[in-house]
C-alpha cells in the first residue's frame, strides 16, 4: 500500500484531531457502520506492539471477554498503526494493542487498520490518550495520564476536558490525588481506597495514617470526610503548655507550707522570677483559719 505523506498528522492538528483517531466506542448496533473506515486489513504476524507503550499489564480476564466479542462480531474499531522502523513491510501498533492481543486469542488471522505517518512524540501522545479512555483504568493511572499530557505536551485542563469529553472538575480532582504520598496512591491502585476516600485525605497532615484507619474501619466516604475534619480540628486546637518540672527546693517548700496550714499549697515559678502561690481550702472554716493565720502573721 502507498501511504499518503502529504498531510502530516499529529500535534499540529491539535488534540481534538488526534482524538478522532483513538476514540474507543461501543460496537455499533446491527445495520450501523463502524465509526472509522479501515484503510486495509493486515495479518496479525505483521503487527508489532509499541515498545514505548505506557500500559504494561493486560488483564487476562478482560482479554478473554474481548476475544469472545471478536469471535462473534469481529474487530469493529480499526487499529491505528504506522510503518515499522525496524522491519520493512511490518507495522507498529499505535493504538489498539488489546484488540491485537485479543484477536490472537480469538484465532483471527488479520485485523482492520488505519495507517498513519506519526513521529515518536505523536505516538506516545496517542498511546496516553487511548489508555485514559479505557474504562478499566484506576484513578491514579488516569490522573497520571492527564499529568503526562499536560507536562509533556503542554495541554491545559480546559483543553483536555473539551477533547476527552470530561468535565474540568473531574480532571482537576483526579490531578489533586497525585499530591498524596505513595502509600496512599498504592491503596487506590489496589482498590482498597476509592478516589472519593482519597480526596478527603489530601489536606490532612498524615494521610497515610488516616488511610489505614479508613481501610481498617471500612469507612464510607462521608465517614472519611468526618475523620479528616476531626484531624484538622485537633491540629488547630491550642495545646496546653507542658508544665515545667519543679526543683527539689520548691517541692519541699510546698510540702512544709501544706503541713503547717493543713491545706494543699502549690508554687509556680515563671522564668522571669515571678510566680504565684495557691492555697486550696476545702471549706469556709478552712478559709477562716487561713485568713486568721495570715492576719496574725502581720
Amino acid at each position: 500500500m502507498t501511504t499518503n505523506k502529504t498531510g502530516k498528522r499529529g500535534l499540529g492538528r491539535g488534540l481534538s484531531a488526534l482524538m478522532a483517531d483513538v476514540q474507543i466506542e461501543p460496537a455499533p448496533e446491527k445495520g450501523e457502520e463502524p465509526r472509522a473506515k479501515a484503510d486495509q486489513t493486515v495479518a496479525l504476524d505483521l503487527l508489532e506492539p509499541n515498545p514505548d507503550q505506557p500500559r504494561r499489564q493486560f488483564s487476562d480476564e478482560a482479554l478473554e471477554e474481548l476475544a469472545n466479542s471478536i469471535r462473534e462480531k469481529g474487530v469493529i474499531q480499526p487499529l491505528i498503526v504506522r510503518p515499522s522502523k525496524r522491519s520493512e513491510g511490518r507495522y507498529e501498533i499505535v493504538a489498539g494493542e488489546r484488540r491485537w492481543r485479543a484477536s490472537q486469542i480469538a484465532q483471527r488471522h488479520e485485523v482492520p487498520v488505519l495507517v498513519r505517518e506519526l513521529d515518536d512524540i505523536e505516538v506516545l501522545e496517542i498511546a496516553i490518550i487511548e489508555n485514559i479512555q479505557r474504562a478499566d483504568l484506576n484513578a491514579v493511572e488516569e490522573a497520571m495520564g492527564y499529568r503526562q499530557l499536560m507536562d509533556r505536551f503542554g495541554h491545559t485542563q480546559d483543553k483536555l476536558a473539551a477533547a476527552l469529553g470530561k468535565s474540568r472538575s473531574h480532571i482537576a480532582n483526579l490531578l489533586r490525588l497525585l499530591q498524596l504520598p505513595d502509600d496512599v496512591l498504592d491503596h487506590i491502585r489496589q482498590g482498597r481506597l476509592s478516589a472519593g476516600h482519597a480526596r478527603a485525605l489530601i489536606t490532612t497532615d498524615d494521610p497515610g495514617l488516616l488511610a489505614r484507619k479508613v481501610i481498617k474501619g471500612q469507612l464510607s466516604v462521608r465517614e472519611t470526610e468526618k475523620l479528616a475534619k476531626q484531624a484538622g480540628a485537633e491540629k488547630r486546637a491550642p495545646r496546653q503548655p507542658k508544665p515545667r518540672e519543679k526543683d527539689a527546693d520548691t517541692r519541699a517548700l510546698e510540702q512544709d507550707l501544706s503541713a503547717n496550714l493543713g491545706m494543699t499549697v502549690t508554687i509556680d515559678h515563671a522564668p522571669d522570677g515571678s510566680g504565684r502561690l495557691v492555697v486550696a481550702y476545702r471549706s469556709l472554716d478552712d478559709l477562716d483559719t487561713l485568713c486568721a493565720t495570715l492576719s496574725a502573721a502581720r
